[in-house]
């Protein structure tokens, strides 16, 4: 299978390393440094079983290059129109392209570049960390969990989970994926948010009373919202995981927490935002999301100085 993955960082690392040994991958990314150096020493990943190089084709710019059957986004999910508008040439009309970002609602942002049904949404367990150009510690591995949001008429899921197992991908294929996503988006819109503008670690949550009042009505709107949409969502089952996930990782800090704490841009359109624009087709009341949202980015504009 001919596979672009857009986005060097650590997980388009593991997926692109590993996903070449059986197939045509191509790495696509703005910095010249890290395709430099993918070029050059491949891609190192420290995993389990030791440590291995890939080696991918890694590109800058893919002016010329034919269609792909598969496009990965890895990039930050605020960065992909920019990604697919910038590389205009790997989107044919049997190409597919797969989001495991954060988040929900990339769909709406895909659909302008490829028709509804060669969209694949999906979770992935897989976890790393960076430690270099090209040098990843693959932290974990799991399943990938793949959906589609309409049905898979044309077979392609065959061919991916042969293209993906092949490469030691566990692909799981589900007939909702919303389900799932829904189920990872309850911690983010709500720990994660919470730990972002108190600028604190996730232990802070449970520990103080207000913190937590917050992120409980966090999870009742959102889980009003998925149920809204058809749904399940179990409103004490939720709070009572994301007590458990708080209380487990004390010192743990969220992504958008980082990200405004280092003065980059979060991608809390793709979360928070995500059950705002969910609620306003449900005719769902969320304000605190919609305080949260707000909040976020003015942080984000306050860290950059803007006025």
């Amino acid at each position: 299978m001919r596979i672009a993955v857009i986005g060097a960082g650590a997980m388009g690392s593991i997926y692109g390393g590993r996903l070449s040994l059986h197939n045509e991958v191509y790495m696509v990314d703005t910095s010249a440094a890290v395709v430099d150096h993918i070029s050059r020493e491949g891609i190192c990943l420290e995993e389990p079983d030791g440590v291995h190089v890939y080696r991918p084709k890694a590109v800058t710019s893919t002016e010329g290059l034919e269609p792909v059957d598969l496009i990965v986004l890895f990039v930050k999910s605020l960065y992909s129109k920019a990604a697919l508008s910038g590389n205009p040439c790997l989107i044919g009309p049997d190409t597919y392209v797969l989001t495991l970002q954060n988040g929900c609602g990339h769909e709406d942002i895909l659909s302008e570049f490829v028709p509804r049904e060669r969209i694949i949404i999906g979770t992935t367990q897989d976890n790393g960390a960076a430690l270099g150009p090209g040098h990843v510690r693959r932290g974990g591995t799991g399943h990938t969990n793949v959906g589609m949001l309409t049905g898979d008429d044309k077979r392609f899921f065959p061919r991916m989970a042969e293209a993906f197992g092949s490469c030691g991908f566990e692909l799981e294929i589900h007939s909702d994926i919303r389900q799932l996503i829904w189920n990872k988006l309850f911690t983010n819109v709500s720990l994660s948010a919470v730990t972002a503008i108190l600028q604190v670690d996730m232990g802070y949550i449970t520990s103080n009373a207000h913190a937590w009042n917050m992120t409980v009505q966090l999870i009742h709107e959102a889980a009003a919202v998925a149920r809204a949409m058809g749904l399940e969502a179990d409103d004490e089952a939720i709070i009572a995981e994301i007590k458990a996930v708080s209380e487990r990782t004390p010192r743990g800090c969220t992504s958008i927490r980082a990200d405004l704490r280092d003065g980059r841009r979060s991608e809390v359109d793709t979360i928070s935002g995500s059950v705002v624009r969910a609620a306003e087709k449900c005719g769902v009341a969320v304000p605190t999301h919609q305080f949260v949202v707000e909040m976020v980015h003015a942080m984000e504009e306050r860290e950059r100085g803007e006025k």
